[in-house]
């Protein structure tokens, strides 16, 4: 049951995974697995206020620090912000240390507004491990919400010497190039992404700005349209790339965007 349930987390059936990860507490109130599994598929409903109470439990009992770093994660979500970066600051102090808390610390953090400390926290992780690709791409984030560009893209061009095929560091990589002014290099490396995740249609629109950036009309429109049929929810992201681009189109109604991006005569 408790392997059902962790199909359904990774399928994002997460009613299924809380039904079964339930089944299982209700049968061992101190199996760990499954009070885990239950608080993340409340988390991802939206619902962390229902998970405190058996995470307050489970970490009673078991000094888990999977479990504090999600008790931090529930309270968070419940509004209980500063319960919340208490609980993460114990849990960071660990030792050894278990990174995915200050991944969820720093985050906590950058919630309330308080990036400097955020930054801080996955630093100090880093500290402990240097070669954390996670934290370093959770750091270069962090850097470009302060428009500290030089140094995001210092991290990132670190990340992507360690893990050169992810494709999570290739995109934050391109988007610091991208703002730059860099379309060369940004569709460079939006290209090697799309690479190792082809259908990923929100890369593919910003290959396409970068494309129409750099004059390259025909090829920028033609990965706008593949993008766009991925789902109507790129309208906005097409719409943007093509009447912020300086070589780019204006229109007056989203639905001649959607029109043009349909192939349809206008």
């Amino acid at each position: 049951m408790l392997e059902r349930a962790a199909l359904a987390l990774r399928a994002r059936r997460f009613a299924e995974a809380e039904q079964l990860a339930a089944e299982v507490l209700r049968a061992n109130r101190t199996d760990t697995a499954a009070a885990s599994m239950l608080a993340r598929a409340l988390l991802a409903q939206n619902r962390g206020e229902e998970a405190i109470a058996p995470l307050e439990k489970a970490a009673r009992r078991t000094g888990d620090p999977d479990i504090e770093m999600l008790l931090g994660a529930a309270l968070g979500s419940a509004g209980r912000r500063e319960e919340a970066i208490e609980q993460l600051r114990r849990t960071t102090a660990r030792r050894p240390p278990f990174l995915p808390a200050f991944q969820e610390l720093a985050g906590q953090l950058a919630k309330a507004g308080r990036v400097d400390e955020a930054i801080a926290v996955v630093e100090s992780g880093l500290a402990s491990a240097p070669e954390a690709i996670d934290l370093q791409l959770d750091l270069a984030r962090l850097h470009l919400s302060r428009n500290a560009r030089s140094k995001a893209r210092a991290v990132l061009l670190k990340a992507r010497e360690s893990a050169p095929g992810r494709p999570d560091i290739l995109t934050a990589l391109a988007r610091v190039l991208l703002l730059e002014g860099d379309y060369a290099a940004a569709a460079d490396a939006y290209r090697h992404a799309l690479a190792h995740r082809p259908d990923d249609a929100m890369t593919r629109a910003d290959l396409a700005a970068c494309l129409l950036e750099m004059g390259q009309r025909d090829a920028g429109e033609a990965n706008l349209r593949s993008a766009f049929r991925s789902g109507p929810q790129l309208l906005g992201r097409a719409t943007h790339a093509l009447a912020a681009s300086s070589h780019g189109r204006f229109f007056f109604r989203p639905s001649a965007v959607a029109k043009f991006l349909r192939g349809e005569p206008g």
